[in-house]
């Protein structure tokens, strides 16, 4: 998969697009809740496959964090490592600009990937457009940094 922090409108719209297709019409999530306000602010984030788009996510920093927002992979592509890659991505973007820390709001069903990947939960389980979710956090300051 090829990776691409978003700087064209063809890169956001085929970002936009894996995200509707995994969270509006695969979970059911509203379409405004899906494309909200925070979008100008965020980094965003889309991967390729054979020149499709099959990955998405955002990036914001707020309050210190470095804070991981709806990360997706289509359905077809995965348990191919591809989650897992834009997700390590985008916490090497945040070292770059300067982040020491990490924090995502996890779907409960993905709760133990993200702990495979050294989140922690920090929150009790909540409902986010109708599906439960955890706060999970992780340090990522590299090696280096954290002798």
């Amino acid at each position: 998969m090829e990776l691409k922090v978003v700087k064209t409108d063809k890169e956001l719209q085929d970002a936009y697009k894996v995200r509707s297709i995994v969270f509006v019409e695969e979970q059911g999530v509203p379409e405004e809740l899906e494309i909200d306000d925070l979008e100008q602010e965020a980094l965003h984030f889309v991967g390729y496959h054979n020149d499709e788009p099959v990955a998405a996510s955002r990036m914001r920093l707020v309050d210190g964090y470095a804070k991981m927002e709806r990360i997706c992979v289509l359905k077809s592509q995965r348990g191919r490592g591809y989650g897992k890659d834009i997700l390590l991505y985008m916490e090497d973007k945040a070292k770059e600009k300067g982040m020491k820390k990490s924090k995502l709001n996890a779907q409960i069903q993905a709760e133990k990937f993200y702990q495979s990947l050294g989140y922690e939960t920090i929150s009790g389980k909540f409902m986010d457009a109708g599906i439960p979710h955890v706060t999970m956090t992780k340090s990522i300051l590299t090696v280096e940094a954290k002798m």
